[in-house]
């Protein structure tokens, strides 16, 4: 919901890193597998239930998302290279709340709704992008996409905004989980009826 406002706003500072990078060489895969790394390290610490590690972890495993795919744009974006940064994304994704399961056994069920939940909004997403891609179809505000970009009320921003209230209120996990989770089961909904309707 909130990234056709908030992502215009990062695309100049983070192209100004991926051209520091591109200049040195580096490739926009390999920052993808570097950033997702980092997330997995931030869900060790939360398994440690050091919060305080695991947002930086999640700090700069989003940095790496988003500069990754400046670089790509810059270097030729690839199939493979689209292919690799969402399914690491989606792997993380659904990582990051193991994470606090593996700290507080306690948080086990809300931890497994969450990940439910992504199943519903990641597997509408991606059968969307997947029909979208045949029928060439682009989103007219997500046309820098790799994938069919189709929008909802959990999207990234709204993801990451919640990780980070969970690192900041660990006690609060439950209640943010199941509330996130709630919000994703919408969004599922959503794209799974507007999806049909496109197509």
């Amino acid at each position: 919901m909130l990234d056709r406002y908030l992502v215009p706003h990062l695309k100049a500072p983070l192209g100004r890193c991926a051209e520091a990078l591109d200049r040195r060489g580096v490739r926009a895969d390999q920052v993808t597998w570097l950033g997702f790394w980092v997330g997995i390290l931030a869900v060790i610490a939360l398994a440690f239930e050091a919060y305080t590690w695991a947002l930086v972890g999640l700090a700069l495993n989003r940095l790496a998302d988003g500069v990754d795919g400046e670089l790509a744009r810059r270097q030729g974006p690839t199939d493979a290279g689209a292919f690799l940064d969402i399914a690491l994304d989606f792997a993380f994704y659904a990582l990051f709340p193991l994470g606090f399961a593996l700290g507080n056994s306690d948080w086990a069920l809300p931890a497994l709704v969450l990940v439910v939940s992504f199943v519903g909004t990641g597997s509408s997403f991606l059968a969307f992008a997947s029909q979208a891609q045949k029928r060439g179809l682009q989103h007219p505000q997500f046309g820098y996409k790799g994938l069919y970009y189709l929008n909802g009320l959990a999207e990234g921003t709204e993801t990451i905004a919640c990780f980070v209230l969970m690192c900041l209120l660990p006690e609060h996990f439950a209640v943010l989980a199941y509330g996130f989770a709630g919000l994703c089961a919408l969004t599922a909904a959503n794209r799974i009826w507007a999806g049909w309707r496109t197509l």
